[in-house]
This record gives structure tokens, sequence and C-alpha cells, in this order.
């Protein structure tokens, strides 16, 4: 049975280039204003807050980051009524009623209540989500922890979370207090579907991830999506770019341009023809309606009913 090798733990990056070179040996390529505030979310311990509209590559950032230093990755995905015990712990309700049956039936016990409360509120029946993961020791080191989407958490969680990234401890009852003895690197992340609060946002660093120019998406396809050739790429980024300088529901992310090399490459073609376009369109965009108006101003595409 072959022996895998252990996951190369690296220290954190001790300058701006350092940082930059860290996220482009996992193949995401930042600008230097985003190297900036990602080594100063490191040196000085802070939560880097993430803005940018959906598919810009703000979680990415987390992954590339967790992969580069050889840290664990801990990814907590906001919705609407995530409360607590979703995100930081809650007890294993089944298995401590099949303790309690199992002690009621066993003939001859002597254990008291109390002794056999103890025994059912100990960790093994504690259920550890993200944020009490993220609070215990690693032995690679403190884990990154994803706080992803939080726009889309309510205002009270908010108020939760804040609570955590002050002193990064929670008490849980029955065992006593949670704390990090190396608080975790941690970055959220926002679609900015809602504002969030300014005191969440004031306890961190903060960037706004933006569309890349056409320069830096060519570099970003040649990385990700090499299989593409410049050409392909160039024709890509050319007509991307456009797109997004027009009133879509949604204009297509980086994510959704490196998926849509990828998926003309899967099928055998090299350059953009209307026709491949117009059946394509779906892998780029994500409304009908983009896709409508996208498509009737394809040349050489008949609209239907013409």
């Amino acid at each position: 049975m072959p022996v895998q090798s252990p996951t190369r733990i690296s220290p954190a990056p001790t300058s701006i280039e350092e940082t930059e070179a860290l996220l482009r040996s996992q193949q995401y390529l930042a600008d230097r204003t985003l190297s900036v505030v990602l080594f100063l979310a490191l040196k000085l311990g802070r939560p880097l807050f993430l803005e940018g509209e959906a598919g810009t590559g703000k979680t990415e950032i987390a992954r590339a980051l967790a992969a580069g230093l050889g840290r664990d990755l801990i990814r907590l995905q906001c919705y609407e009524g995530l409360d607590a015990s979703a995100a930081l712990y809650e007890w294993n309700y089944l298995r401590q009623i099949l303790e309690l049956r199992v002690a009621e039936a066993a003939s001859g016990t002597d254990r008291s209540k109390a002794a056999l409360k103890d025994a059912i509120f100990s960790p093994e029946f504690l259920i550890k989500r993200p944020l009490l993961q993220a609070l215990e020791p690693h032995a690679k080191g403190p884990p990154v922890l994803l706080i992803d989407e939080i726009d889309r958490a309510d205002e009270p969680f908010e108020a939760f979370l804040l609570e955590i990234l002050a002193d990064y401890q929670v008490t849980i009852p029955e065992l006593g207090t949670v704390r990090a003895a190396q608080p975790p690197i941690v970055i959220l992340t926002s679609n900015r579907t809602r504002e969030v609060h300014d005191a969440l946002k004031r306890r961190c660093l903060y960037h706004w991830v933006g569309y890349p120019d056409a320069v830096r998406e060519l570099e970003i396809l040649a990385a990700r999506a090499p299989e593409a050739g410049s050409a392909l790429s160039l024709e890509i980024v050319r007509f991307v770019q456009g797109l997004r300088q027009r009133r879509l529901q949604k204009p297509p992310g980086v994510a959704e341009s490196i998926e849509w090399a990828r998926a003309i490459v899967a099928l055998g073609q090299h350059a953009l023809t209307p026709q491949l376009m117009q059946e394509t369109l779906g892998v780029l965009l994500k409304y009908e309606e983009d896709i409508a108006a996208v498509r009737a101003n394809l040349p050489g595409v008949t609209a239907p009913g013409t």
C-alpha cells in the first residue's frame, strides 16, 4: 500500500510579494491591493472581509490560502435561518437517549442520575460544527475558517458571530469554555445581496473583489484552463468582457469564464462560432432573460419565429 507524503506546511508569508507568490503557487492570480490586504490580515491577526459579485473568486482566495499554507480549511456556508447550533455545536440527542435507555435497562446498575447526566454530556456526544472546530488545536497550525456568503445569514447570527470573533472562545455550559490557543485565519465573503452590519465590518479588514480586466483574465484562463489555448482564451475574454458592459441580471464571473473555456474544449472546439456560442450560453449565463438577450444579438443567429 503506497504511503502518502504528509501535507507540506508553509510558514506565513513575511511580505506582500511572498503573499502574492503563495496565492500564485495555487494558481490564484491576485492583484497588488488584494495581496496587501491579505498580508496585513495575516500579519495583524485580523479577519478579512471580501465583498463582490458572485463568481469573482472570493471563496477561491480562502482555498488557495489554506492550500498554500498547508492548513486545514473549515467552511461555514451561511444561509437564511442559520443559528448557533448549526454553526457552533449541538448535542447528539438521539445517541444520548439511546445511552439513557441502555442504562435504564441494565440490571443492577447503581449509577446515580447525576453521574448518568455527566456521562451523556461528555465530549463523545458533542457534534462539533465549523466554528467550534476552528477554535480547537490543529496539528497543521491554525486553520483557515471560511465564513461563506455571510450576507445570506440573518442579522441575529451576525451579532452572534461578532461575539465569537471578539474573543475566539465559546462556553459550552456542560463542559466549560473552549478558547483558541491560536486564533484561526478568518475570511468572510459576501455577494452583497444585503448590507452586512457595520459592527462586523469594523472588526475586519475589507477588500472589494471586482471583475478582472482583460489582461488579468487572460492570465487566469492560462493558469486555470490552459487546455483552451491562447487564441480561444482571447476570444472568450473579449466576449465576456463585452457582456459585463451590458445590463444583464447576472454578468458572468471569472468562474463562468473558466467553466465556459473548459466546456468548449470538451466539445472538441477551439474557436468561437455563433452556433457554438448559442448552444453553450447556458454555461456562461444563468438567467433565461440574459441568454435570450445575448442570443438575439449573436451574428448569424436567426431569432425564433422569423
